[in-house]
């Protein structure tokens, strides 16, 4: 486990990936909600979509969530992430499973 200020820096990198995760969950939804006014989009097409922003939301907050040794760890696993070029697509994580 790292001092303090590791901890605190890395609980800082954490939300601001949360919350930069979620802005683009949310605006999944916004857009949705849009297609739906314009008549492109059925009312059960955006309910699908609400759907599965719920399910991803909460995948991502699980996986944000922590303290201590757990947050440093979250924030090495966004580093990697970053540096691999291989972001978790939250979005597609939020999508329901369909029975065969």
């Amino acid at each position: 486990m790292g001092t303090k200020a590791e901890r605190r820096a890395a609980g800082q990198q954490v939300a601001a990936y949360h919350e930069a995760q979620l802005a683009a969950l949310v605006q999944r939804v916004a857009e949705a909600v849009d297609r739906h006014r314009d008549g492109e989009l059925d009312v059960f097409g955006a309910d699908e979509v609400i759907f599965q922003y719920q399910r991803a939301a909460r995948q991502l907050w699980t996986f944000c969530q922590g303290a201590g040794s757990r947050v440093e760890f979250t924030a090495q696993i966004i580093r990697r992430m970053a540096e691999d070029g291989e972001p978790v697509d939250w979005w597609e994580r939020g999508r329901p499973h369909r029975r065969s």
